[in-house]
């Protein structure tokens, strides 16, 4: 059951990247700008995902401290999501997340 639930965190964070880019392509804005938001908002939650939250994090965080940075990523890539005009994909992102960190917590996975 862990590594379905490893798994599904893992297209969590892929659907996280995905939540960003579709908010930056779809701006009300010039070619440019949501080229840029398109590609540098997913870049930019990647990155900060690989420095400190991810299991080979080049940051090692304490687990609350890991928790805070991954539920933080997940908010802001609802709310992006939301002000793409998905406020209901939006929704099911965050509350995913909750739910299937609840349940590796449960299992005694690390965060």
């Amino acid at each position: 059951m862990t590594a379905v639930l490893l798994a599904f965190a893992f297209l969590l964070e892929l659907a996280l990247l995905v939540a960003a880019g579709w908010w930056g392509f779809t701006l009300d804005a010039r070619l440019p700008v949501r080229l840029l938001a398109g590609l540098g908002a997913p870049l930019l939650i990647a990155v900060l995902w690989g420095t400190f939250c991810s299991p080979r994090a080049a940051v090692p965080l304490p687990a609350a401290a890991k928790y805070a940075a991954q539920a933080a990523c997940f908010v802001t890539g609802g709310v992006l999501l939301a002000l793409a005009g998905r406020p209901v994909p939006a929704v099911l992102l965050v509350v995913l997340w909750v739910a299937d960190s609840v349940l590796l917590r449960l299992a005694g996975e690390p965060v």
